[in-house]
């Protein structure tokens, strides 16, 4: 069953329930950060990315908490990605 997005509340959003959906998306590094080499892979065309395991989650994320292990230290992109955003929820709804 698929929620449409106009009906997921994002005062509901929050870390205690987060699903991390926003992991599974591939990450382009675009600025330095201090991502440890571990977690930086190469695409097609030669940019960084954060690396994704087999289980298609980003390396960098704890898999029983669902928290990032290098909060302090992750991609622009990561930080600009907002907890309840329309992005957010999107992704929510495609995970559901």
């Amino acid at each position: 069953m698929t929620i449409p997005v106009q009906q997921i509340s994002t005062e509901k959003i929050a870390c205690s329930n987060c699903q991390a959906c926003c992991c599974k998306l591939e990450v382009i590094i675009l600025s330095d950060t201090g991502v440890p080499e571990k977690h930086i892979s190469r695409d097609q065309w030669g940019g960084e990315v954060m690396t994704r395991l087999d289980d298609g989650w980003c390396s960098a994320l704890d898999r029983d908490s669902f928290m990032c292990t290098i909060y302090d230290n992750r991609p622009w992109i990561c930080r600009e990605f907002e907890m309840g955003s329309y992005e957010c929820v999107t992704e929510r709804q495609a995970h559901q």
